[in-house]
């Protein structure tokens, strides 16, 4: 039993580094190589296969000089209007959720945007406390070894912005008909708008939620000025 013991440890030592290892080389990697695909663009595959439903899967990845300030400025200023500032976590924001929850109110979680292209690239979309830890590990990664420009170009490469569409240019596509480096203010905004829900909001022919959510983005982004990555 002993020597079962040891043998056990010895392997949980080896994953552990092997682990370290990997996803280093993967996070430096992939600051340069762009990410063919996500884990869950893979489970929404399986999940309309496993539904008998029509497999439905749009990805187009472009530099980031091939995506329209407007729409990059618009997730900045809809989802992470820190992201300049911090390095990957807004407390402010994540000590308000916090509190806000613990009352039983309905508040974002305070996921920044590196927080979220972690999730996107690395990992799994359920919730957790060991996806949350992971997501923390990769996070810092992240912060580390790309740089903020880096770092919204594979965002807007990678999220979900439409019921199988993913990234600027597939979404620029499939809701406007044009390419991601055209989009106008109002168009960048109102792909902006159903980041929270893509499967369930859309861009155009919307709803007086996300009509009121586009407004408020195109007023923010009046006021943000430019984004300055140096």
């Amino acid at each position: 039993m002993k020597g079962f013991f040891q043998k056990l440890k010895r392997w949980f030592f080896k994953t552990v580094i092997v682990f370290f290892i990997t996803s280093i080389l993967a996070v430096i990697a992939f600051k340069w190589i762009p990410v063919p695909f996500t884990p869950l663009m893979l489970i929404r595959n399986v999940e309309q296969w496993t539904e008998s439903k029509s497999a439905t899967f749009t990805h187009k990845w472009v530099a980031m000089s091939e995506i329209s300030p407007n729409l990059a400025k618009a997730v900045v200023v809809s989802e992470d209007q820190k992201f300049l500032q911090h390095s990957g976590f807004d407390v402010e924001a994540i000590e308000k959720a916090y509190e806000g929850n613990k009352k039983g109110k309905k508040i974002k979680g305070g996921s920044t945007i590196t927080q979220q292209t972690a999730k996107n690239v690395f990992l799994w979309p359920q919730r957790s406390y060991v996806r949350k830890g992971f997501e923390v590990y990769f996070t810092f990664l992240i912060e580390v070894f790309w740089s903020k420009e880096r770092i919204l170009e594979v965002y807007l490469n990678s999220i979900e912005m439409g019921d199988g569409v993913y990234g600027a240019e597939a979404a620029s596509q499939h809701w406007f008909r044009k390419s991601a480096k055209k989009l106008s203010t109002y168009e960048a905004a109102s792909i902006a708008a159903i980041l929270p829900n893509p499967r369930k909001y859309k861009a155009v022919r919307s709803s007086n939620y996300v009509d009121r959510r586009k407004n408020w983005i195109v007023r923010q982004m009046g006021y943000f000025g430019p984004l300055n990555f140096e």
